[in-house]
C-alpha cells in the first residue's frame, strides 16, 4: 500500500545514489541501489567496511543487469577489496537473489534459518504451470476470471528465474543475536507479516537501522496470502512487529530501509505504519456490509484502481486482510455456488 510518510520524518538524502554508484550514509556504511523490472524498480543494498573485506546487505535480482551493476560496484566504490559476508534481511528474490552468486566467489551468507530454508527449498521448486493448489486457491480468492484463465496455461515466473543457486551451508541469525560490522555493534531483532522472521540490525554505537522491507518510509510493504499457507494471518504478525518496534524505536535514528529514501523519524513511521493498516481494516469492514468476493475489495483497501500488473499482489494483501477480520471474529465467510468465498459482516 501507498501511504504517503509522517510530517515529522525526514530524508537527510534527497537523491538515490545513480546506478553503479554508492553514497556514504555514515562512516563505512554505503548505500546504493539495484534496478528491478517492475514497478517498483529498484531496491536498496548497503555495505559496511570491515577489515577482511566488506558485509554486503541484500543483493538485488539474479540477472545479467543486476551482476553487471555489482561488478561496477566492486570495482569503483569498493576499491576492489573482498565481499567477505552477505547479510540477507529476508527471502524475497529482490534481497536474496545474488547471495549464491557471492557465495560462490568466497562469502559467507549471514540470515535467518526460516529465510534460508524458504530460499533454498524456492530454488528447487521450479514449475513449468501453475499447480493445481494454487488455481484452486486463486479461485477461492476471487480472482478475476479473465486473469485467472491466462493464470492456468501461462508459465509462471518462477523463484529460480530470478534468485542464483543457493549452496548448502549458511551462519543463522535469531532474535537477541549480534554481529559487528563497520565497527559497530548491531543487535538482531525480527520482524514479521512481510515476510517470515525479517531479519533488521540496529546499531548500539550510532542510532543507524538496516531496516530492510520491514521499515519503509512512504510505503507500506506487502502483506499477503498465498496457496502455500492460505489461513495465513501476516496482518497480525505485521501488527505485533510494529508495537514491539515501536519500544525500542528513537526519533534521531537513521533507518536505511529496502526501498525508498533513508530516513529519520521511526517513531512517528512506526504508528502511521499501525494506523494505516487499521485504517484499511475499518474501511474494508464497512465495504462488507454486503457479501463480497476478494476481487472485489481493492478499492475499499488501495483506494484506488488496481491494474493487471499489480493484480496479483494486491489479491494477496486482500486475502490477508480478509483472513485477519475472519480470525479474529469481525466477519464470516462461505463458499459460493462456484467455490469462491464470500465474506460479510
Amino acid at each position: 500500500m501507498r501511504d504517503g510518510a509522517a510530517p515529522s520524518i525526514r530524508y537527510p538524502h534527497e537523491t538515490p545514489p545513480a546506478e553503479g554508484e554508492a553514497i556514504e550514509v555514515a562512516e563505512d556504511v554505503l548505500w546504493m541501489r539495484l534496478p528491478l523490472p517492475m514497478r517498483l524498480d529498484h531496491v536498496n543494498c548497503y555495505v559496511l567496511r570491515d577489515p577482511d573485506g566488506w558485509t554486503i546487505v541484500d543483493t538485488g535480482f539474479a540477472t545479467s543487469r543486476s551482476r553487471g551493476v555489482w561488478e561496477r560496484i566492486l570495482s569503483g566504490p569498493l576499491d576492489g577489496l573482498p565481499v567477505a559476508r552477505v547479510v540477507v534481511t529476508h527471502h524475497h528474490p529482490d534481497h536474496i537473489g545474488l547471495a549464491g552468486w557471492f557465495q560462490s566467489r568466497g562469502a559467507t551468507l549471514l540470515t535467518t534459518r526460516t529465510a534460508w530454508l524458504y530460499a533454498r527449498m524456492l530454488t528447487l521448486d521450479v514449475q513449468e504451470q501453475a499447480p493445481a493448489e494454487q488455481i484452486a486457491f486463486l479461485e477461492r480468492a476471487g480472482m478475476e476470471p479473465s486473469i485467472l484463465a491466462r493464470r492456468r496455461v501461462d508459465r509462471p515466473l518462477n523463484y529460480a528465474d530470478v534468485v542464483a543457486p543457493l549452496p548448502v551451508g549458511f551462519h543463522r541469525l535469531k532474535q537477541g543475536d549480534r554481529i559487528t560490522a563497520a565497527g559497530r555493534d548491531w543487535d538482531v531483532h525480527l520482524g514479521g507479516g512481510h515476510a517470515p522472521d525479517h531479519l533488521t540490525l540496529w546499531s548500539r554505537d550510532d542510532g543507524l537501522v538496516i531496516g530492510g522491507d520491514q521499515l519503509l518510509p512512504s510505503i507500506s510493504p506487502n502483506l499477503g496470502v498465498y496457496a502455500t499457507e492460505p489461513e495465513a494471518d501476516p496482518v497480525s504478525d505485521w501488527l505485533e512487529s510494529c508495537e514491539r518496534f515501536l519500544k525500542i524505536a528513537r526519533p534521531d535514528q537513521l533507518v536505511l530501509p529496502g526501498h525508498k529514501l533513508p530516513f529519520i523519524g521511526l517513531p512517528a513511521r512506526l504508528r502511521q505504519l499501525i494506523d494505516n493498516h487499521h485504517g484499511a481494516l475499518d474501511r474494508l469492514m464497512a465495504h462488507l456490509l454486503t457479501p463480497r468476493r476478494g476481487g472485489d475489495c481493492f478499492l475499499p483497501l488501495f483506494r484506488r484502481t488496481i491494474g493487471e500488473g499489480e493484480y496479483g499482489l494486491a489479491l494477496a494483501e486482500t486475502i490477508a486482510h480478509l483472513n485477519h477480520l475472519h480470525q479474529t471474529g469481525r466477519i464470516r465467510r462461505w463458499r459460493d455456488s462456484d467455490g469462491a468465498w464470500l465474506w460479510q459482516r
